[in-house]
């Protein structure tokens, strides 16, 4: 069963960005090539997605979600990354403005839907999923509709899509926290009725456990299925609003859509650390394909913005 809601427009001016290979500011400073896109609790990152033609000569454009929660407060804004543009200039970001309905509340991923250009599926992290439709500079809400099987506790960060024989398939994780709650993954195949309403087929559900960072770990931030099938995961360590961070990006298994449209969700017991960050805490990560391996990260450091930066973390 599936709420619908009427039609919500998103309007947006002209939103590039001219950014660059990804230096941090002094203010927040963890190295690594980060390029600052914020700089206060307001302007973290907590899901990314590149946009249909986002890879081009020049840059990758993306649309970004953040998990602000009270009116006014900006949801989604655009971005482009430059490589070997100014390394020491911050990200100029622009937002994209919600009007219609009530604002959602507390983005945590945003994914474009393969096939369909200019559509994003976003997820709240109580599990409302939203089906968004860019047109020009506007977004529209085609439809809102919660996940399956949501089970008390339940705090999502994590959601991605990816196609196979012509069939879809969703995977979206609860968080997981600590050493006692693990992230709970769980994968369905996926379509939209004639309303243009998410459908969720059966439901399959494992379990992962980061391996780094420890302590306040959130064991998945983010998920991304390359186009072998592989699920790269980000898990990150908050503990608090001014830190200490710490990230991973990990190698955790297996998504594979039979001709059919079967699911098998294949999570390793022992997931392989592909790549340590230290000083951030990376909330998207999105695998590009053709890229030798690299995805986008973003980063939500609470109090101090946020950043975006590229790396070698989905393999070949």
């Amino acid at each position: 069963m599936f709420l619908r809601t009427t039609t919500t427009v998103l309007t947006a001016t002209a939103a590039l960005l001219s950014a660059g290979g990804l230096t941090a500011s002094a203010a927040h400073a963890p190295g690594g090539g980060w390029q600052k896109v914020g700089d206060d609790i307001k302007s973290g990152i907590s899901g990314l997605a590149v946009t249909s033609g986002g890879r081009r000569q020049g840059g990758t454009d993306a649309v970004v979600v953040r998990d602000n929660k009270k009116p006014g407060e900006n949801r989604l804004a655009r971005l482009t990354h430059a490589p070997g543009a100014d390394r020491s200039a911050p990200a100029s970001v622009e937002p994209l403005t919600w009007k219609g309905t009530a604002e959602p509340i507390d983005l945590e991923a945003i994914e474009a839907v393969p096939g369909a250009r200019d559509e994003y599926m976003a997820l709240s992290s109580r599990g409302l999923v939203y089906h968004l439709k860019v047109t020009g500079p506007d977004i529209q809400v085609l439809d809102t509709s919660p996940l399956p099987a949501i089970a008390d506790g339940d705090d999502y960060e994590s959601f991605a899509l990816t196609s196979r024989h012509g069939k879809l398939a969703a995977v979206w994780a609860d968080r997981g926290a600590g050493e006692k709650r693990p992230a709970t993954l769980r994968a369905a195949p996926f379509s939209f009725n004639e309303y243009g309403e998410a459908d969720f087929g059966p439901v399959t559900t494992a379990r992962l456990r980061a391996p780094w960072p420890t302590g306040d770990v959130r064991h998945a931030s983010d998920i991304s299925v390359t186009p072998s099938g592989r699920l790269v995961i980000s898990s990150a360590s908050d503990a608090g609003d001014d830190g200490p961070f710490a990230s991973a990006v990990l190698n955790a298994g297996e998504l594979t859509v039979s001709r059919s449209g079967k699911v098998r969700l294949s999570v390793s017991k022992s997931p392989a650390v592909v790549r340590k960050f230290k000083g951030v805490k990376i909330e998207a990560v999105e695998c590009l394909p053709g890229s030798g391996g690299k995805a986008l990260l973003g980063t939500d450091d609470e109090n101090a913005g946020g950043s975006v930066n590229s790396a070698s973390v989905c393999g070949r």
